[in-house]
């Protein structure tokens, strides 16, 4: 017999799956770090591989059974080099920070110096100190630097890095590692201007692309690869429109290395059915890229402009706010990051907090900052364009500015959403976006 509250938690399980699903067809969702995947990706990530094991390398398993396994892996490895013009590419990574996790373990050792925006800069939580409980610092020992920072330009400052690394020199601190890339990432990062000046100083350079990626796979951000990094790291779930995971590129002569630090380093099995996932979003993102990346763009500049000729402080103004997806709000006049998140959530509009800077300095926390972050990677996927993005915008307003009931706003966004509820820039979408498929 079957214990009736071990069935009821289980039927829990699926009725709560399933009302994600139904809020989400009603929402407007704007995290910058998240994206819908195509149908096609869905099905690969319900495939037999996510039951199956393949350590290590295409045709050096440590287990049987990988024949075709192996032969998707080989073609995502193609698909993914092909993407990002790249000599090499690791597509076992798991996530984003695995990823990063391989270039420290790979080209630095624990008690290493390395540099990287700060987090109220812009910085990821996986560049990190070990006090903040960075992964860089927490998981493999290095000491943390920040990059100077301008913020009335929202970017790293050249001449100010330039004279920090050399005091680290001096200090006999130097960098083993820069990290360019981040959270909060308005504007190309000046790999160009300082790649020749770290690399004499036998830096190594990294780009953690995780946000981006799919902006540079368009062509329509940086071209890292061409610009003087040596590896680049990502996730592969945001502007690239694939499955939760991670990717390292690299030129050839660090592929031994790269290798070796993911299998056996980081890595057992690097879920099958996510790799495979990621080999049908590369061939997606190579026939559709170009226009989604510029698209989405598009969306989040008049997205960012429209928020700011309604009276709300959007950040990087001087630059014209952005050259992402991305679009930074400092709410302090309404309340702070915490509670607009809360309110505009109540009116299904899925938002993040977000540090900005100065937010240290005033004692403000990650709880309660200054800011909220908006992101068009997912309402772009879903078709929607500069006009959806003045009635977003407006929407936003009505919650932050007008104070109007969320209730109302959110029965609103749910009549607006209706006309926008299959995936788009993909080869199949009979499935629509956020439609539940059961399998019992």
């Amino acid at each position: 017999m079957t214990n009736s509250s071990n069935k009821d938690a289980y039927d829990e399980v699926f009725a709560n799956l399933e009302k994600h699903n139904k809020w989400f067809e009603n929402s407007i969702p704007l995290i910058a770090s998240e994206n819908i995947p195509s149908p096609a990706v869905r099905e690969a990530i319900i495939s037999d591989f996510g039951n199956r094991y393949a350590e290590g390398w295409p045709g050096e398993r440590v287990y049987a059974g990988c024949t075709y396994i192996d032969e998707v892996e080989i073609q995502c490895m193609d698909l993914a080099k092909k993407l990002f013009k790249s000599e090499f590419a690791d597509v076992r990574p798991i996530s984003g920070v695995v990823a990063n996790l391989v270039i420290y373990s790979a080209f630095s050792n624990p008690g290493d110096v390395m540099i990287a925006p700060s987090i109220p800069a812009g910085g990821h939580i996986s560049h990190g100190k070990k006090e903040h409980s960075g992964t860089a610092g927490l998981v493999h020992g290095l000491e943390i630097e920040f990059f100077a920072f301008d913020s009335e330009e929202m970017n790293i400052d050249v001449e100010k890095t330039k004279a920090k690394v050399e005091e680290l020199k001096k200090q006999g601190r130097l960098p083993k590692i820069a990290m360019f890339g981040g959270s909060v990432f308005l504007f190309p990062h000046p790999v160009k201007e300082l790649a020749d000046f770290l690399k004499g100083h036998n830096i190594h350079i990294n780009y953690d692309a995780a946000h981006v990626a799919g902006l540079i796979a368009g062509g329509m951000f940086q071209d890292p690869l061409r610009e003087g990094v040596d590896t680049i790291t990502m996730s592969t779930h945001k502007t690239l429109f694939g499955p939760q995971g991670g990717l390292v590129l690299a030129f050839e002569k660090d592929a031994e290395a790269i290798k070796k630090a993911t299998f056996p380093g980081l890595t057992s099995s690097h879920h099958i059915h996510h790799m495979a996932a990621k080999a049908v979003a590369f061939a997606e993102a190579l026939e559709f890229g170009k226009e989604y990346a510029a698209q989405t763009i598009k969306n989040a500049k008049v997205l960012a402009s429209t928020l700011n000729d309604l009276g709300l402080k959007i950040l990087g103004e001087k630059k014209g706010f952005t050259q992402s997806h991305q679009a930074v709000v400092n709410v302090l006049d309404y309340g702070d990051g915490g509670k607009i998140e809360a309110d505009l959530e109540k009116a299904n509009i899925i938002v993040n907090r977000q540090l900005i800077p100065g937010d240290i300095k005033a004692k403000r926390h990650y709880m309660h900052p200054g800011g909220i972050r908006l992101g068009t990677s997912e309402v772009t996927r879903l078709g929607m364009k500069e006009s959806e993005m003045k009635q977003i915008a407006s929407f936003i307003k009505n919650v932050i500015v007008d104070k109007k009931d969320a209730k109302d706003i959110a029965k609103q966004v749910a009549e607006f959403r209706k006309n926008y509820q299959k995936t788009q820039y993909c080869f199949d979408n009979k499935l629509g976006a956020y439609e539940y498929v059961k399998l019992r």
